[in-house]
């Protein structure tokens, strides 16, 4: 059960930017392989080379993501990008050794293939919430709520990837506040678009 909310909690992360948590499980991998130790078969993603081409494609990432229009055009991209890292990272995880897995052998032995399909939908799943909630905050806020949101799901893939890894109980809890914070951006962006397109004789009487 661990190993899933692991690997859920990585792929989720995924889902809000592909790169985060592949660097975060490459770079724990090879730093600190007490919080977190890949087998052999997935030891790549800890190779100098992987973690300096995910460094440089988050550092693209990081930009595109924050300015308006562009972010659209990155989520459409991402499409394709986000589940196919949740699912290796879910792939990867869940046959790892973390500080609170010791015995993952088992887990999905004889399917090696179901974590990577698990990991690519739940990634899926979020970001289709994500590109959905963008363009509305953006029409609302005349793009200026692009780098905000967007800073938001960084660190929240952040959290949500080392959260995955130390203490995989509370996964569900951060994945719960994820859903009510996108929520809570979405309803602000719909009351605030449609104070905007409201007459300008009723915004004025109502101020």
């Amino acid at each position: 059960m661990l190993e899933f909310l692991t690997g859920s909690g990585l792929a989720a992360a995924a889902g809000m930017n592909a790169y985060i948590p592949l660097l975060v499980v490459g770079v724990a991998n090879r730093f600190f392989p007490d919080a977190l130790a890949l087998p052999e078969g997935w030891a790549w993603i800890s190779n100098w080379w992987v973690l300096g081409i995910l460094a440089v494609l988050l550092i693209v990432e990081l930009v595109a993501d924050k300015i308006p229009a562009v972010d659209s055009v990155n989520d459409v991209i991402q499409t394709i990008v986000r589940p196919t890292a949740g699912g290796l990272v879910f792939g990867s995880s869940s046959t790892a050794s973390t500080v609170a897995v010791t015995d993952p052998a088992e887990f999905f032995a004889s399917n090696q293939w179901v974590p990577i399909v698990v990991g690519a939908v739940i990634a899926l799943t979020v970001h289709v919430g994500k590109t959905a909630l963008r363009p509305a905050a953006n029409l609302a806020t005349a793009g200026a709520a692009a780098p905000v949101v967007s800073t938001i799901e960084d660190v929240g893939a952040v959290g949500m990837s080392l959260l995955a890894i130390v203490a995989p109980v509370l996964v569900l809890l951060a994945l719960a506040l994820l859903a009510l914070l996108g929520w809570s951006i979405w309803r602000s962006a719909r009351k605030r678009r449609n104070v905007d397109l409201r007459p300008a004789t009723d915004r004025l009487s109502s101020g």
